[in-house]
């Protein structure tokens, strides 16, 4: 992690972002860069978007402010600026949350491209579309490349660094550095892959969980449980691999493939039938509404970000196997 000295200084070289698109990450976004100190200028046609990113900014700031950043008067560096031109055209970053439909991006960047300081990086929010397929209309797209956050941005460490085949190593260097000034937890995937890594898990995940409900196996919020206090826990401190290595004894993982990877690999080959179809959708609609579902969505984010941050605050506080803060 870096030092709050070498932070600054690299803050210092960003400290005016431009957020393209304020809906619920790029207002997350917004948040987090104000709360570092830097001038941020929102470019979205929605009428109402000023009031929308000050209200975001509002019920955000408890979560900053038990993080331990500045969570008081943020909007007095923000601006807002509907004129595309004009809002990139000072900025050292631009973080872009638009629509996840690649000719929207394509015609974005492009038309960004002669107006935006040479220096400047362009950071994508895309959870979807690669750097290479959004740059594809740009002459030059060495500083064009993914930064996919996970969601909140305020408040999820990861970030997500995706580069392009045109992307400048450079760049993926600077964008490493500038997330982890702001206190990211930034993983560069050596190529590109449709829904990137996170996502592919969460995927993998809410597949087989919709398959038991399916089955009738377990009810939506039976089966939550269940993840909460097992494999939840679990990974919140070791991911897969170091979790199944301690689990192979004194020989690690290869214990573990020598006594389960047989059974392991024929599982994998099987792989039931999920029929996402309107009723399956209607019993995971209606489990929810009767358990979770009751609870005001603003409450039950409320009770996440306090929990969330309670987590963060003891792992910070544990020591790495090298040493160094976890987070």
């Amino acid at each position: 992690m870096a030092s709050t000295k070498d932070s600054a200084v690299v803050l210092g070289r960003y400290s005016n972002i431009c957020v393209i698109g304020a809906g619920v990450i790029g207002a997350s976004w917004t948040a987090l860069f104000l709360a570092h100190g830097l001038n941020v200028v929102v470019n979205d046609l929605q009428p109402d978007i000023e009031t929308m990113v000050k209200a975001a900014l509002l019920k955000i700031a408890p979560t900053l402010h038990a993080l331990g950043l500045p969570h008081q008067s943020l909007d007095r560096n923000l601006r807002f600026e509907t004129d595309l031109d004009r809002a990139v055209a000072t900025a050292d970053l631009v973080q872009e949350n638009g629509p996840e439909r690649p000719e929207w991006k394509q015609q974005l960047w492009a038309r960004i491209e002669p107006v935006v300081p040479k220096h400047a990086l362009l950071l994508s929010s895309s959870s979807a579309r690669p750097a290479t397929e959004q740059g594809r209309e740009m002459k030059d797209a060495s500083r064009l490349l993914v930064g996919h956050p996970f969601n909140p941005p305020h408040l999820i460490p990861l970030v997500e660094v995706v580069p392009g085949e045109r992307t400048d190593p450079k760049a993926v260097e600077e964008a490493l550095a500038f997330y982890e000034a702001l206190g990211k937890v930034p993983r560069v995937l050596k190529k590109e892959i449709q829904g990137f890594v996170a996502n592919r898990l969460q995927r993998a995940i809410m597949r087989e969980a919709c398959y038991l409900v399916q089955e009738g196996v377990v009810t939506v919020d039976e089966l939550d449980d269940i993840v909460t206090s097992s494999i939840g826990l679990r990974w919140a401190v070791n991911g897969p691999f170091s979790s199944f290595h301690m689990g192979g004894g004194p020989k690690g993982l290869e214990s573990f493939f020598q006594h389960l990877g047989k059974n392991m690999a024929a599982s994998f080959k099987v792989i039931p039938s999920v029929e996402l179809d309107e009723k399956l959708q209607r019993r995971i609609v209606e489990q929810a509404a009767a358990s979770f579902g009751r609870t005001p969505i603003p409450e039950m984010e409320r009770k996440r970000d306090d929990a969330q941050v309670a987590l963060l605050r003891t792992l910070s506080s544990l020591p790495a196997p090298d040493g160094e803060s976890r987070l």
